[in-house]
């Protein structure tokens, strides 16, 4: 089965030229703009899965982070077809880009939640 966070970090590096992964880099504030893309739940189907996917985007500044994140939902949501060794059926975005907080100040973050329908290649 297809592993969403393998499939769509390498497809958001290489669509918004942004240091994507599932996890933020240890120097976060050095790489801004960075997309992360996380599974945090939904369910797996004997032939398919629908994963509950969070993306932030972390920028150096409020406008940054929103533009990109919007830029990204926008995306996603016409995202359809074979992608990094998976087929994407749909995508439905569950809760749109807002702002969340941040440890560090000088990083402003977005976030949004999205349902992934995919399956293996």
């Amino acid at each position: 089965m297809a592993d969403v966070e393998v499939v769509l970090a390498p497809w958001a590096e290489a669509t918004f030229g942004v240091w994507s992964a599932a996890e933020t880099p240890p120097d976060l504030e050095k790489r801004l703009p960075v997309i992360r893309v996380e599974r945090i739940g939904g369910a797996d189907e004997r032939f398919s899965l629908h994963p509950r996917v969070a993306v932030d985007v972390f920028a150096a500044t409020a406008d940054q982070a929103r533009t990109l994140a919007n830029s990204v939902r926008d995306a996603l949501l016409l995202l359809r077809g074979p992608v990094n060794g998976a087929v994407i059926r749909d995508i439905r975005c569950d809760s749109g880009p807002s702002r969340q907080p941040w440890a560090n100040e000088a990083v402003h973050r977005r976030g949004a939640t999205y349902t992934v329908s995919l399956r293996g290649a």
